[in-house]
């Protein structure tokens, strides 16, 4: 004897699809590109969840926004946290790292990277000193020219 499974009539409303849970771990390591990176440390408002982002990475709280290159008073006020600043700071460091996460390894190693890897291109300094400095888009073309088969 066969199951059958009952059909529902088609809505009438349309209905948005909930996004996934946020991932961690293993699921990040599958998740090699920019927006799955966003999606995995976003509410659904879009704010990078900063919490997430220090679990994800075993880092703390005040460790992964120094990393960013935001000063650790905001992390005393949470609405500083939801700020322009600290969300683009965030967004900025979690682009790159994400760009990185494909030849790297992972983003595991791809942090790595990003926090101690000195790039000759730039006097030696590391990805995480440029984007505290406020200069990510550098990187990020940085990145771009060994992407179409430039020279670190």
């Amino acid at each position: 004897m066969a199951l059958t499974r009952e059909t529902k009539p088609p809505s009438k409303t349309k209905r948005t699809p909930k996004r996934p849970a946020a991932r961690t771990g293993k699921a990040l390591q599958a998740a090699p590109r920019v927006v799955r990176l966003f999606e995995a440390f976003t509410d659904r408002h879009g704010k990078v969840l900063v919490d997430l982002v220090a679990d994800s990475f075993g880092m703390s709280r005040i460790q992964i926004v120094e990393t960013a290159g935001i000063s650790r008073t905001a992390m005393y006020k949470p609405k500083r946290l939801q700020s322009a600043k600290v969300q683009g700071r965030m967004r900025e460091m979690l682009e790159i790292v994400s760009r990185v996460s494909d030849w790297a390894g992972g983003t595991d190693q791809a942090m790595a990277w990003y926090r101690a890897e000195p790039i000759a291109a730039f006097g030696d300094r590391t990805a995480e000193a440029l984007v505290k400095e406020g200069k990510a888009a550098v990187v990020r073309d940085y990145l771009d020219a060994l992407a179409l088969g430039g020279f670190a």
